[in-house]
Formats: structure tokens, C-alpha cells, sequence
């Protein structure tokens, strides 16, 4: 029995005639029980004529004999007919005549009848399988043509008047989203092909299916003409009917203004909506760690100039190739703790780092097979190497980058002067503390950094002689300072310097990370 009321009645009568499948009449009566949506089709059409069927025969001794026209000849290819213009009572057809075509739903253009049947949620799970993902949950997001939010509006102010002539409670929000509808038709038959998967309203893991319907496309212009400030082109979309700025017009327009220019009943579709394929896509999987850099010829990034690749690898590529093979991710974003030139190495404990794997076909790796992770990155080259390697959460990311700037690092350089130097001529160095540096941009990044003026902070210094034109800078320092141009002065636009401090030409020949003090990510013991 269908969970219907004798107020139900005349909106399931004048649906039925207008040309509605037998499902979205459940919704627009507000039928919540979802195990009456999973019932086939013609089963609950029939329980539906018998629900009204009293109804119709008192109406058919009356005057009004509309209701008992006969159905106009239509080639549909749809199942679930909608049936108030078929006869009620099922008749014979006449010998060697062709047996009526069911009608394609005039809502939902035939989503909720043979496109959410067993075979099209089989079709949904086979489509997932091919994507061999790890998971134990899905979500289900369904997208729906434009033009569906038009057809429902105007089937909803076909029964508005009879709502209200008969002094019933019944708001628009409360009609089932056609959305929900396939979802509970279509999710039982999925998470059992899929072996018993949950499908939830929240996973990693979205299963989208999108629905298509252009002989109705143009069901929504009108209202580009009516509503004019819903509709702006944008750079990314193909067409200005998208499916948020139909709804936001429908909120706008006038109820005689809609029915001016829209007929309602809506029209009878020729043709079912097309399934335009199934895309799955996982949540991004955040990984952490700290590297080290080993080698002066090797860049954090892969450096290319005016289209031509000037080295073969970088920290990022050595990294991430054994990563995304490892989560089976499409691709990845790498960021890190400030960066190193690429003559420059990272010693010590190594600079934090994180990758964010977007669309990770597995997405979880236990201790031990970070562990090896961590080991085939290792010994993939002796450029670099990586340790602590942990997956954290997008929260957990905003730790790396939080309070950069107040953070200090250490370095060690070897300076050259070109003045003779004795060890008492330095000694004065390792004495300055806290000592404030105004920094112009550097001429060598000018071209990615905005010009400014940067304070920064050498906390303290020591030098170690070597001999009469060498010596070992060891600094403490801000992050974010420039190290190169401390030391040359880069023709005066960091000031002081220690040309300024030495009163003779410096330059630094190599220059090392000795370590980045941010507490993240978290230690784990070897």
C-alpha cells in the first residue's frame, strides 16, 4: 500500500494527467518512505490508478469528460508511462493495432524510470570497478540538466491551485529532490555489485553521474529575458544556463509571469535524458616530510626558462615519483618550508615539506609501508633524502607555513674577500647580535618578487679563519633572509652588509642549509 491520504488525491489525478511518471507523483506528495521509490515502476503506476479510481468514476458521470480523451500518438523511448491520458481502466487493443509506447515523464525526462532501473546501476558500479580504487565508502552526486528545475516549477503551479482551492498545507520545499529519489532507487543495487560498500552522504570518495537532455535545452532561455541579472557569462562556464542561476531566476519571476511564458502543464518530451558517463574523484591525501639536498646542481622545483628545461630532475620530481606511484594519485602539489637555491645544499634534520596527491586511487598506507615508501625514495638517488614521512591531514598543512617568517634557520658559508684577511681582522663578527638588515628585493628574483623593502634579522654570527682570503660564516638568522646578498651587499640594496662591515669586496662560494627550525612535521624515530 502506498503511504498516500484522500488529500492526496486530486494532485495524484492531475499529475497523472499531466503527463508525470508514477515516482515523481510520489514526490510531489511528499512520500518520504523510500522503499516505495525501489518498487517497479508499473507496480506502483497501478497502485496509483487504483488510489483515484473512485475519484475518476465520479467524475466520469459528471460533465467534465476531459479525463477520459484518448492518449495522443507519441514514440518515446522511455518506460513508466505517465497515464492520466491513457484510460485508467486498462483496455484490449484491437486486433493488428500497435500497443501504446509508454511516455516519457514530462519532470524528469525519464531519470526515475528507466535510468535508475538495475541494469543503469549496474552500469554505475562496473564504471567504478574500472577505476580500482581503495575504498569502503562512496558518496553519490547526481547532475541534473537546467532545464529539469523549469519543468518541475512549472508541474509544481499546475497543482498550486488545487493545493490551495482545497485548503491544504503543502510547500514547494517539501517535494522529494528528484536527486534524492535516484539515489535511493539506484544505491542499494550499486553497494552490493560493489561488495557491500557503504554509500553515505559524506566520503572521500565521489561517485558523480551526469544526465544531458538537448532536445529541452532551450526549455530555460526564457528566462534570460525575465530575469536578465541571473544570468552572466563567466569564463568557465559554457553556457550562462547553469543550473544554480536557473534556480536563483525561479526564485525571481512572478508565478503569472512564468506561466506567460512557459506552458504548464509542461510540454510531453520525445526521448529520454542521455547518461553523459560516470567520473569518480577521490579527496586530495596530504603527505609530510623533511629532505635533504645533497648536491649544488640540483633545484627544489623543475626549473625551466622561456620554455627549455635547464636541469633534468629537481627535490620535488625525486620525491614525488615514487609517491604518486605508490598512492596511484593523477598528480600532486608541492610546497615546503621556504626553498633552497640550486647551488645551495640542505644538511641537518632537513626542510619540512608537504604534498597534496590529487585523485589518490589508494589513499592510506600503513606504518611499515611509509616506512618503504620512505626507503624507495632513499635509495632512488643520492641527491637527496627524505625522513619523517607521514600522511597529515589539510589542517595539519597550515602548521608548516604558520608563523614562517618568526621561525629561524641556520647556514654555514664560505666566504671569499679581496683584501687580505688575518683571524683577528673577523674576530668582531662572532660579537654582533640581533643585528636588523634592510632588504631591498634582490636583483636576481625581481622577476617573481614584488619590489619591497624587507627587514630582516641576523640573530648572531661566527666565523671560523681559514686563510688570507677564506673564511667559514656560520649565521642564525630570520626567516627569509637573503643570505647571497647579505654577504655581496647586491650593489648596495641590502644594508649593512658585510662588504660595509669587512670595508673590502666579499662574495660566498657556498652556501649550506644547516637547518630550518619549524616543529612540524612531528619526529619519527628511524
Amino acid at each position: 500500500m502506498l503511504p498516500l491520504k484522500e488529500k492526496d488525491k486530486a494532485i495524484v489525478q492531475k499529475l497523472l494527467s499531466s503527463g508525470c511518471c508514477a515516482r515523481c507523483v510520489l514526490r510531489f506528495c511528499c512520500v518520504r518512505l523510500q522503499a516505495v521509490y525501489r518498487q517497479p515502476p508499473q507496480g506502483t503506476l497501478g497502485e496509483l490508478q487504483d488510489f483515484i479510481k473512485p475519484q475518476e468514476s465520479a467524475e466520469s458521470t459528471g460533465e467534465n469528460k476531459s479525463h477520459d480523451a484518448p492518449v495522443p500518438p507519441q514514440t518515446p523511448q522511455c518506460a513508466d508511462p505517465p497515464s492520466k491520458r491513457a484510460k485508467l481502466e486498462p483496455s484490449q487493443p484491437e486486433e493488428g493495432a500497435a500497443e501504446t509506447v509508454p511516455s516519457v515523464c514530462v519532470v524528469c525526462l525519464g531519470i526515475l524510470q528507466e535510468l535508475c532501473d538495475t541494469t543503469q546501476a549496474l552500469k554505475i558500479a562496473e564504471a567504478v570497478k574500472m577505476e580500482k580504487y581503495e575504498f569502503d565508502s562512496l558518496v553519490l552526486s547526481v547532475s541534473l540538466p537546467a532545464q529539469l528545475c523549469v519543468r518541475e516549477h512549472s508541474c509544481w503551479l499546475h497543482v498550486k491551485k488545487e493545493v490551495r482551492e482545497k485548503g491544504l498545507l503543502l510547500d514547494k520545499d517539501d517535494v522529494i529532490p528528484l536527486k534524492e529519489a535516484f539515489k535511493w532507487i539506484v544505491q542499494g543495487p550499486i553497494a552490493k555489485e560493489l561488495g557491500g560498500v557503504s554509500v553515505v552522504t559524506k566520503s572521500a570518495l565521489e561517485v558523480a553521474v551526469e544526465f544531458t537532455h538537448q532536445p529541452t535545452d532551450a526549455d530555460c532561455h526564457f528566462l534570460a529575458s525575465a530575469c536578465p541579472d541571473c544570468f552572466k557569462p563567466t569564463k568557465n562556464k559554457q553556457s550562462v544556463f547553469t543550473r544554480m542561476a536557473v534556480v536563483k531566476a525561479l526564485e525571481k519571476i512572478s508565478d503569472a509571469k512564468f506561466l506567460r511564458l512557459f506552458a504548464c502543464p509542461p510540454p510531453q518530451p520525445s526521448s529520454c535524458c542521455v547518461p553523459q558517463g560516470v567520473h569518480c574523484l577521490h579527496l586530495s591525501v596530504f603527505i609530510a616530510g623533511r629532505y635533504n639536498k645533497f648536491c649544488r646542481s640540483l633545484p627544489q622545483t623543475p626549473w625551466v626558462i622561456d620554455g627549455e628545461r635547464r636541469m633534468e630532475s629537481s627535490v620535488e620530481e625525486l620525491i614525488a615519483a615514487p609517491v604518486l606511484s605508490a598512492f596511484r594519485a593523477d598528480g600532486f602539489n608541492f610546497s615546503s618550508s621556504g626553498r633552497e637555491d640550486v647551488d645551495v645544499r640542505t644538511l641537518g634534520n632537513g626542510r619540512p615539506f608537504a604534498m597534496e596527491l590529487l585523485n589518490p586511487h589508494r589513499a592510506r598506507l600503513n606504518h611499515e609501508e611509509m616506512k618503504q615508501l620512505q626507503q624507495s625514495i632513499n635509495v632512488s638517488s643520492d641527491k637527496i633524502r627524505v625522513r619523517d614521512l607521514q600522511i597529515v591531514s589539510r589542517e595539519a598543512m597550515s602548521r608548516m607555513k604558520e608563523g614562517e617568517e618568526e621561525k629561524t634557520k641556520s647556514y654555514t658559508a664560505l666566504i671569499w674577500t679581496r683584501k687580505p684577511i688575518k683571524s683577528e681582522d673577523i674576530a668582531f663578527i662572532s660579537d654582533i647580535k640581533e643585528l636588523t638588515l634592510d632588504q631591498k628585493t634582490p636583483l636576481r628574483v625581481l622577476h617573481r618578487r614584488a619590489l619591497a623593502v624587507r627587514q630582516r634579522v641576523v640573530h648572531s654570527m661566527n666565523v671560523r679563519f681559514m686563510d688570507a682570503h677564506h673564511f667559514h660564516l656560520e649565521l642564525k638568522t630570520q626567516a627569509g633572509t637573503y643570505i647571497k646578498e647579505f654577504v655581496h651587499g647586491d650593489f648596495g640594496r641590502t644594508k649593512p652588509n658585510l662588504c660595509e662591515l669587512l670595508k673590502t669586496d666579499t662574495d660566498i662560494l657556498e652556501l649550506d642549509v644547516e637547518s630550518v627550525d619549524v616543529d612540524w612535521p612531528p619526529a619519527i624515530p628511524e
